[in-house]
């Protein structure tokens, strides 16, 4: 079920009361049982993948702390063994297709090969945790005893399909504490669910017909309608990611759980290693402790480090699909790190630089030059015909050409669309401040969270009004539920 489908708003209150009204000791066991339920509602086969991976990686855990001489092996197999599940779910049709075009180009005969296996909801989140999960243990942690606990972390229905990606030790702690009903934990998820809400189906939703509509024939349009869209899907999938993240956050918050904060004003970052702090951050953070550092970090110099950051960055873009275009795009942000960190040591050694990167103005051109960097490796992510996001991406580079040749047919569908655009992106706007800034109006000394109560509702209640009255005709999956 979809977070913002009726059955969603049916289900989260249900085991909300449910939860609270049970025994302490019964909680997590009805947690479990409603989250592996909450997986099965989209295809209930699914829990013949989920349920063996999660025994498995509770007894690996088990097998991997108790072993002291072949340690190193033991953790090897069970990484091993869950990159084996992923790469036969998510990447075997994938893998198929890529040697059908190698054979094809070598060749020149169409072996046609066809793999159709189904992609598992949130598999590539709930492995990360487990792989992680197992490095903790390799490293020096203790693991979870009990396999109600264990399975809880993985399959927590508020963070299952698209995270953000949580770590053991501190989701642990949280499930063993024993939790008291409190008027906290509504007051502050109720209104971080409700803008999560507005996020997707008043701002993304909306954008989303602006971007399909420019962006599934990009020929007919013009430089400067290109960079639209481009912006347009650059603030479709924030509003979209984002908007998920802030109700699986206020989900979990319903029964007491703190889920990590994911963004952090991406889109103010001053360069490209900045905006992967603010991006995605559980998964930009996971990536650096599970495959930057153990790969070498930056430990054995400059060149060794930049192979580091874009093999990262490569297996970052192909981890978000089977896809060449997210392989290009991973790649693509790969060389914006490894140039911003050539940069950053040609500067050390030119004084007036330095000085210069002292001033706002400097600050402000950096944020300008490190959103338009992202939004062209938007284009990449969003088309999946590689030839085709080179051509849009050379036509906005070049602002070539300038005038559109659409015809009349697609500025009638324009026309018709920017009364509901323009009224959505000013809120899109007033909504982007609002709600993160500095970093999240619901952090510990967020202006939100010490608004009166009458001022909360006020807020809120516009915010329903609005997604009312600007409802789009169908509510689209979210983006990440592919990955």
């Amino acid at each position: 079920m979809l977070f913002t489908s009726f059955q969603y708003l049916i289900f989260l209150p249900a085991i909300v009361l449910l939860y609270w009204i049970l025994p302490a000791k019964w909680r997590l066991p009805m947690l479990l049982i409603a989250s592996w339920g909450f997986y099965m509602s989209w295809i209930p086969a699914f829990i013949l993948l989920i349920a063996p991976m999660t025994l498995f990686n509770w007894l690996w855990g088990k097998l991997l702390h108790k072993s002291e001489d072949k340690r190193k092996l033991i953790f090897g197999i069970g990484v091993a063994a869950n990159l084996l599940c992923l790469g036969v779910f998510k990447y075997a049709n994938f893998a198929v297709q890529s040697m059908d075009w190698v054979t094809k180009l070598v060749t020149h005969h169409n072996p046609e090969w066809v793999v159709n296996i189904i992609l598992p909801l949130g598999i590539s989140f709930f492995t990360f945790e487990f792989i992680h999960y197992l490095f903790e243990i390799y490293r020096g942690n203790k693991p979870i005893d009990s396999f109600v606990l264990f399975a809880l972390f993985a399959a927590f229905f508020p963070t299952q399909i698209a995270g953000p990606i949580k770590r053991y030790p501190d989701f642990q702690a949280q499930m063993q504490t024993v939790k008291k009903i409190s008027l906290d934990y509504f007051d502050e998820g109720v209104p971080l669910i409700i803008i999560g809400f507005a996020k997707k189906l008043l701002l993304a939703d909306n954008l989303s017909v602006l971007v399909q509509m420019g962006l599934s024939d990009p020929s007919v349009y013009g430089a400067p309608e290109l960079w639209v869209f481009a912006y347009a899907f650059a603030f479709q999938i924030y509003f979209d990611f984002s908007g998920y993240t802030d109700i699986a956050r206020g989900s979990a918050m319903l029964f007491g759980y703190h889920i990590p904060i994911n963004f952090n004003l991406p889109y103010i970052a001053a360069n490209a290693s900045d905006f992967w702090r603010r991006w995605h951050i559980s998964l930009s953070s996971w990536l650096r402790d599970y495959l930057f550092i153990p790969l070498g970090g930056s430990r054995d110099g400059r060149w060794l480090t930049n192979r580091n950051l874009f093999i990262t960055m490569a297996l970052g873009g192909l981890w978000h699909g089977a896809s060449w275009n997210f392989v290009v795009w991973g790649v693509y942000h790969g060389l914006l790190l490894i140039a911003h960190r050539e940069y950053v040591a040609f500067a050390e050694g030119v004084e007036w630089l330095k000085r210069f990167a002292q001033t706002k103005v400097y600050n402000v051109l950096s944020i300008v030059l490190t959103f338009h960097a992202v939004v062209i490796g938007w284009v990449f992510f969003r088309m999946t015909d590689i030839s085709a996001a080179f051509s849009v991406v050379k036509r906005m580079l070049f602002m070539h050409p300038i005038y559109t040749s659409v015809e009349n047919h697609h500025f009638l569908v324009m026309k018709q669309e920017l009364p509901v655009i323009v009224p959505v992106v000013l809120i899109m706007v007033g909504v982007l401040l609002l709600t993160n800034f500095p970093l999240s109006f619901f952090n510990e000394k967020g202006i939100f969270k010490k608004m009166p109560a009458p001022l909360k509702a006020a807020f809120c209640s516009i915010l329903i009004l609005a997604m009312v009255t600007f409802l789009p005709d169908d509510s689209k999956p979210f983006i990440y539920f592919q990955f």
